[in-house]
């Protein structure tokens, strides 16, 4: 299947990304949000197949017809989340108010000795990073395809290389060997299950009342490996708001080899159905911009 994500050309260039960071840290949050509407305005007005992908999403998700607004907001709400990217980065996370629901799992899952967190791009990952900064020992590398977004990831590396969360590249030679690395010394890994590198496994899902194809590669780690699985997704609210949920996913620790293939098919449809569940609950926080529907 082609993966139109992994291939699609980077929008912006590196000049435009280096200078809203600059823009940021010289001036502050509420000064550089102010750069978002005519950045958002102009890709909503250009981008037009990732316009049609977010109409398309977005159709389902609000049960109507999208409105112009509501394709603003979906941009917004992105780049919003990427913004707050780099007061992360930068050692300013305090100045986005975080809170935790089902703090007891949370807890749970900052003392485990290795479990895999499954996420998707549904608002932002990276402020469970600013939140385990918090803990000290909390620890989570994140298990991802760069190339497709290789000039803003190295504009926002290069903010502060210190606080960086480790990354583990996929489709590498020894990708499986430093995932299994990292859990064995106790650390969390972060894996985005709603998108796949060409050649992965698919399997076709139930989704927003049609169809989609989720790669099942980080539900066969997790029975390979017998980790625990927790779904965490960190909703932006708006504003400087955010919400991490966290939910125990399938279990998937000592399913029997006869049926493993069974049980990762029935966690990525549960994967699927609680992806859902939350999309229509914060329609503007799924940042899928590409055409997924079978």
């Amino acid at each position: 299947m082609s993966q139109e994500w992994a291939i699609r050309p980077e929008r912006g260039n590196a000049w435009a990304i280096r200078f809203i960071v600059w823009f940021a840290l010289t001036f502050g949050r509420r000064a550089s949000r102010a750069l978002l509407y005519p950045i958002c305005f102009y890709f909503v007005l250009f981008s037009v197949q990732a316009r049609s992908a977010s109409r398309n999403y977005l159709n389902r998700t609000l049960g109507r017809r999208a409105k112009f607004r509501d394709i603003f907001q979906h941009y917004f709400f992105f780049s919003s989340t990427i913004l707050d990217r780099v007061f992360i980065l930068s050692g300013q996370g305090t100045l986005l108010e975080v809170q935790v629901q089902n703090l007891a799992l949370f807890e749970t899952v900052v003392s485990s000795a290795g479990c895999i967190l499954i996420g998707a791009h549904l608002g932002s990952f990276e402020v469970l990073h600013a939140l385990g900064r918090e803990h000290g020992h909390f620890k989570t590398s994140m298990v991802m395809y760069e190339d497709n977004a290789l000039k803003l990831n190295a504009v926002l590396k290069n903010i502060n290389p210190q606080r960086n969360p480790p990354v583990i590249s996929l489709g590498k030679i020894d990708s499986m060997l430093k995932i299994r690395e990292t859990l064995e010394r106790g650390e969390c890994i972060g894996m985005l299950a709603d998108r796949a590198i060409s050649g992965e496994k698919m399997m076709s899902c139930k989704f927003l009342g049609s169809h989609i194809n989720l790669p099942v590669g980080s539900f066969r780690l997790a029975a390979i490996l017998e980790r625990p699985v927790i779904l965490m997704f960190g909703i932006y609210q708006g504003g400087n708001r955010y919400n991490i949920f966290l939910e125990r996913l399938a279990d998937l620790q000592h399913v029997p080899h006869s049926d493993r293939d069974a049980a990762i098919e029935q966690a990525a449809q549960q994967f699927a159905t609680r992806l859902e569940y939350y999309c229509r609950a914060f329609p503007y926080n799924w940042f899928n911009f590409y055409d997924i529907w079978e």
